[in-house]
């Protein structure tokens, strides 16, 4: 099958869109979306640029969203004519994906980040030459087969073009709250960063009923956002020291929990400072930068954790339509943080992403949709 694609040719380099890019055939447990939207990550920038190892040229994208065209042989959860976002592959049978914890899945970096199906096989090709794929997806498409661990269905009601970052970033944030920090009601957070990542994790502090949730950044604008969100504090962190101010909010002794979302190395070890006794850090975003640790006064006379987290400890298929409900619910609003980007305006939705102008760029890429 032909499609139509945003490659990235080499290193640093813009995306193209392309046409005439070979589609891999769909095998017993594969299913064929055509695709509505994508948001754009900065874990795409990331691969973008070439912080990560991998190969060029590639076709970027893992939040998607679309409608299921076939399916093989051996899928059961979806049929044509569903309506799925698209989040990351794991393998399924390895001793953590058994646990319930597909997000440290043995094979996650050879299934998501190897630029290749699992199985070994292109995804993509042009001219017979192979293109690299994205966690087994590639949502910058028009067309993509993933296998059927990818795809969570979703109600055919609500409107696709917002819903494919929920995949990732919305996940990622909400999850890494809800699965893996566990707040009690009556604890406290601050949050790190108010992009999408951010405020999701801040959205979720608020459903877990944090009494104390801090958003912390540089742009009054996304301060705004968050107080609207559900922050019953921000901090704007050019007014001075974060750290003192957190602690001036917490009656001295600082939040249980911390999210960094910015990979930023001062900002890092802010996220630690700012925590009360036994309380834990969670070093979330995807980045070059390194800090050191107080190990003697932070983590052991302190009790500190400092953690990492991948993709929130998701289980998208649990995870995604628990968002959906708090969505429907008026609880969780992240579609206010998206903004829609023409798919021909790629390159500029990913300008205004870095910049920060835009929270969640999300690419149209079928223009004739509409909501049912």
């Amino acid at each position: 099958m032909k499609i139509t694609a945003a490659v990235v040719q080499r290193q640093g380099e813009p995306f193209v869109i392309t046409d005439d890019i070979e589609l891999a055939a769909m095998g017993p447990d594969d299913v064929i979306v055509h695709m509505v939207a994508s948001g754009i990550c900065h874990s795409d920038e990331a691969l973008r640029k070439g912080d990560a190892k991998i190969g060029y040229p590639i076709i970027l994208g893992h939040e998607g969203s679309g409608i299921v065209e076939a399916v093989g042989s051996s899928v059961e959860s979806v049929q044509p004519g569903d309506h799925v976002v698209l989040s990351f592959y794991a393998c399924g049978v390895c001793d953590n994906c058994l646990r319930g914890i597909p997000t440290q899945c043995r094979n996650y970096a050879k299934n998501n980040l190897s630029g290749t199906r699992p199985d070994g096989s292109a995804h993509f090709t042009l001219d017979d030459q192979p293109i690299d794929d994205m966690f087994n997806q590639s949502s910058f498409t028009t067309t993509t087969v993933v296998r059927e661990r990818n795809v969570v269905k979703v109600p055919n009601d609500l409107d696709l073009r917002k819903l494919g970052p929920l995949g990732c970033g919305y996940v990622t944030g909400s999850g890494t709250v809800l699965n893996t920090l566990k707040p009690r009601p009556g604890d406290t957070i601050a949050v790190f960063g108010t992009g999408a990542v951010g405020l999701a994790a801040m959205m979720a502090a608020k459903i877990a009923g944090c009494t104390k949730v801090i958003a912390v950044d540089q742009v009054d604008s996304r301060l705004l956002l968050a107080k609207e969100l559900g922050a019953t504090d921000t901090i704007n962190s050019r007014g001075g020291d974060v750290v003192m101010a957190i602690k001036a909010l917490t009656h001295g002794r600082g939040v249980d929990f911390t999210v960094d979302t910015t990979g930023v190395t001062k900002v890092m070890k802010e996220a630690i400072a700012a925590l009360d006794q036994g309380g834990v850090a969670a070093e979330i975003a995807v980045t070059a930068n390194h800090i050191d640790i107080d190990t003697w006064n932070d983590l052991c006379v302190d009790n500190k954790s400092v953690i990492g987290v991948n993709m929130g400890d998701a289980i998208p298929q649990i995870d995604i339509p628990r968002l959906i409900e708090f969505y429907q619910a008026g609880m969780f609003d992240f579609d206010k943080t998206e903004k829609f980007y023409s798919f021909a305006d790629i390159n500029q939705a990913n300008t205004d992403s870095i910049s920060g102008e835009t929270i969640k760029p999300v690419l149209i890429i079928d223009e004739q949709y509409q909501p049912e």
